[in-house]
């Protein structure tokens, strides 16, 4: 009858406890980035014409749409990020017959818990350049 009182007691003390949260106005572990995710191309964007892309160095499911803005100045890629990371990139090569467009994403934090979720927002690329007729080559690298 004791052994009884003193695992019920055990129990009851136990079950009032709470699991540590925290503290209000701090962030969730999963927060998104400061700026919102995009995932439509701006209003006015040009669609670059299939024959004047390159993705052969994307992997088979990659997203393949890219958009002129701006006059041509800025690309607006269609990438891939998931989970903790966030789709970046960067204008690597800007030649008079083509631009290259390395994709990568951020890489998430050691230790933090993440989704396994897949996500396909638009970034933008600033060209040094208008696109003009010039052919964008897309290529993937490792998360940085």
């Amino acid at each position: 009858m004791i052994g009884t009182a003193i695992i019920l007691a055990t129990v009851t003390a136990c079950g009032g406890q709470s699991m540590a949260t925290a503290p209000a106005g701090s962030p969730s572990p999963s927060s998104s980035p400061s700026v919102k995710p995009q995932y439509q191309a701006p209003a006015g964007s040009i669609p670059v014409p299939a024959a004047k892309l390159d993705p052969a160095a994307l992997p088979r499911e990659f997203p393949r749409e890219v958009y002129t803005s701006d006059g041509g100045k800025v690309l607006v890629v269609r990438a891939e990020e998931g989970g903790c990371q966030h789709a970046l990139g960067e204008a690597v090569e800007q030649t008079p017959q083509h631009v290259v467009i390395d994709l990568s994403e951020t890489k998430a934090q050691t230790g933090q818990m993440c989704t396994m979720d897949l996500r396909h927002p638009v970034i933008t690329v600033p060209l040094t350049a208008p696109l003009g007729d010039r052919t964008v080559v897309l290529k993937q690298s490792s998360p940085r």
